[in-house]
């Protein structure tokens, strides 16, 4: 009888920066670690979402024992409104995370009308929980971006798989527990089986920077800007949001928080106890935007350019409330993910041709400082771990294979060293690691159409049922509409006809001329265009079509 083997399969988050999801199984038990979502890169505007094909689970429905979080970041917690209702046959599903992963959590949940498919667990780091008989978890204080990051290590009959999450060694973080050194050493010293790490920070030397130096950098840039100042960062970095209002308060300065996804984060970061603003402080946004510019601070969505974020709105004159002007400045407090460079590129330059200040990494580096752990600290925890195994399961292709490299020159050999791919199997025993065959795997498109109602469409599904593509063009300096949109249909014969089209053109353009006078970003024009769209053709068919738009610039 072939002796049992612990099998790890990632199915998001290899050779891309998102998505993350992992899957761990031994004999009749299997986890999941992580359930992501990330942004589309700019050439699949018009999708909403991207989370993992879990087509491998859904399989294996009556193994799964739960689903464990790293932490509370979109990458990691994003895709579960949109993959717990593909598992509801085993539902409700057991979820474990730190207070304010679960929060959360909860939050997506409950507004996706899907709380009662899962059944949540706050953790305590030390403790262990088992995962029916082949599993006992234990969660390990880790330092990010955000408070009540973990690693996760899974304590097997065959040794520790160790799951690094996203981390980094950062001895003063303003929110949350430093890195447990001592408790990583002595999971090494019992014996890790594999350790499966973060790598996308892989090509950077020495160690990234503390949080700590972020919090002086935004009380000096605060306290230079004479109108409002807009901040954008992401809406989970409680982190952030705590050190711009204490900056903001420290130079006399309102706060108001925009953007539904931010409001919630800082309702539940107060009510968790992980900030607690100065008494007065926080007003709503329409106080803010009474009181004179330079006693205005507000904090926003959209730092990675997102269609539908507050800041896109606001940079193309169209927010409802925040309406700023010559003098004011907009801080970007994140640097973009890869994919988002151009959507991030085009909102600050819109920021710019309006006349505004805008202040982001390349101006001042130390504006923002990631959460990942640079090369020293990457060799440190090999070190800390020993593994007799190790895959790099965060990053893009080139950050697994330069981790590789570096696992070697720590002294690991190339057996011992697996590069993914997604959806590969790979079985782990005592004696060798190995790639058992391929899963399926790949991408799952979220078109999402109201907060109760996503359709998800993988690629086969929409070759078969077809779409709609909106073409538009804009010209490059002025960012205007040259002419009239387009639409044509594919797949959809019986369903849309060219009456239906030409009708839709007409709306689309009409709304889009009303709207054009200081000119379009590109993840506002598509956002606004499916919307449109959307709306129009549902008033007269009654179908969702999958609705593409694509921009071109002259």
């Amino acid at each position: 009888m072939p002796r049992p083997r612990v099998r790890v399969i990632p199915l998001g988050g290899v050779g891309e920066v998102g998505k993350n999801l992992t899957v761990i199984e031994y004999r009749g038990d299997l986890v999941i670690i992580d359930a992501g979502a990330k942004f589309p890169e700019d050439e699949m505007r018009g999708i909403d979402l991207i989370v993992p094909d879990i087509s491998y689970v859904v399989e294996r429905i009556d193994k799964l024992r739960g689903i464990l979080l790293t932490h509370g970041h979109e990458d990691h917690i994003g895709g579960l409104p949109f993959l717990l209702p593909l598992l509801k046959k085993a539902a409700p599903i057991p979820i474990y995370g730190s207070p304010l992963a679960i929060a959360f959590t909860q939050s997506k949940l409950d507004e996706a009308g899907v709380l009662e498919l899962a059944d949540l667990h706050t953790i305590e780091p030390g403790e262990r929980y088992p995962f029916g008989r082949s599993f006992e978890a234990e969660f390990i204080n880790v330092t990010h971006s955000i408070p009540g990051s973990f690693a996760i290590g899974l304590k097997t009959p065959l040794g520790w798989v160790m799951h690094t999450g996203d981390y980094k060694f950062d001895p003063t973080p303003p929110l949350g527990e430093p890195t447990d050194e001592q408790r990583l050493r002595e999971i090494g010293a019992e014996g890790v089986l594999v350790l499966l790490t973060d790598a996308v920070r892989v090509e950077r030397p020495g160690h990234t920077p503390s949080e700590a130096v972020v919090s002086e950098t935004l009380y000096r840039v605060i306290g230079e800007k004479k109108g409002r100042v807009v901040l954008t960062t992401f809406a989970s970095n409680i982190t952030r949001l705590d050190q711009a209002m204490r900056a903001g308060y420290r130079h006399g300065r309102k706060v108001a928080v925009s953007g539904r996804s931010m409001e919630q984060s800082t309702r539940i970061a107060m009510e968790l106890g992980y900030f607690k603003p100065p008494d007065g402080v926080l007003v709503p946004i329409d106080i803010a935007m009474k009181l004179p510019p330079h006693q205005v601070l507000i904090l926003t969505t959209g730092s990675q350019g997102e269609a539908g974020a507050a800041l896109a709105r606001v940079a193309s004159g169209e927010h409802q409330h925040i309406k700023i002007s010559k003098g004011d400045t907009v801080i970007f407090s994140a640097t973009p993910v890869p994919g988002n460079e151009e959507s991030v590129s085009q909102t600050i330059d819109l920021l710019f041709k309006r006349g505004f200040d805008v202040v982001y990494s390349a101006l001042e580096p130390t504006i923002h400082v990631s959460g990942h752990a640079s090369r020293d600290e990457l060799k440190f925890m090999l070190r800390l771990i020993h593994p007799r195994f190790v895959v790099p399961i965060h990053g893009e292709y080139r950050h697994l294979a330069l981790y590789r490299e570096l696992a070697m020159e720590q002294g690991m050999s190339d057996a011992q060293i697996f590069i993914p791919e997604l959806g590969g199997i790979y079985s782990f025993g005592r004696d060798a690691g190995r790639r058992e065959g391929l899963a399926d795997s790949g991408a799952v498109l979220v078109d999402i159409i109201s907060n109760r109602h996503a359709i998800l469409r993988n690629r086969a599904e929409i070759a078969a049922n077809g779409f709609v593509i909106a073409s538009l063009v804009v010209d490059r300096e002025t960012r205007q509409l040259v002419v009239e949109p387009k639409l044509t249909a594919q797949g959809l014969d019986g369903q849309i006809d060219d009456r239906i089209l030409r009708k839709a053109e007409v709306e689309l353009e009409k709304f889009l001329q009303r709207r054009q006078k200081g000119g379009f970003s590109t993840g506002y024009l598509v956002s606004r265009t499916k919307g449109v769209l959307s709306r129009q053709i549902y008033r007269q068919t009654k179908i969702h079509p999958l609705i593409l738009p694509v921009v071109t610039e002259l």
